[in-house]
């Protein structure tokens, strides 16, 4: 059974960090692409960033931009969310995702269907 875990998620103060996991079973994920996304309450659902497997190529959202690396280590078959500097509006629950395919592009990213989701894990920022 394909399936993705997402771990990490808390309760953490403004200016704080976490890394999310994003653990995958049923399938290698080292050949496929790993989206992140959040979903913070009342608003939609939005990109974080995305890993690719061809050559790790990454896309972060504007509000991702210089605080969080996304990364994968294929020997524990999980991609990983680095989230530093925390403010308050990254308050959200964070899912990870997967086309199936090596490579996402920006249009898949941002209005495709994506096959497969974890669960979620909720990142709480606050004093």
């Amino acid at each position: 059974q394909v399936q993705l875990v997402e771990s990490g998620g808390g309760l953490v103060q403004p200016g704080g960090s976490l890394r999310l996991s994003c653990a995958a079973s049923g399938f290698s994920l080292e050949y496929f692409a790993i989206a992140w996304f959040r979903q913070a309450p009342g608003k939609e659902r939005e990109v974080v960033s995305c890993i690719n497997s061809s050559d790790d190529s990454t896309y972060y959202a504007d509000s991702a931009q210089g605080r969080f690396t996304i990364s994968r280590n294929n020997a524990k078959n999980t991609v990983y969310l680095q989230m530093n500097s925390l403010k308050p509006e990254d308050t959200a629950v964070y899912y990870c995702a997967t086309d199936m395919t090596r490579d996402m592009s920006i249009a898949t990213l941002f209005f495709g269907n994506l096959e497969v989701w974890g669960q979620g894990t909720l990142v709480t920022v606050s004093s």
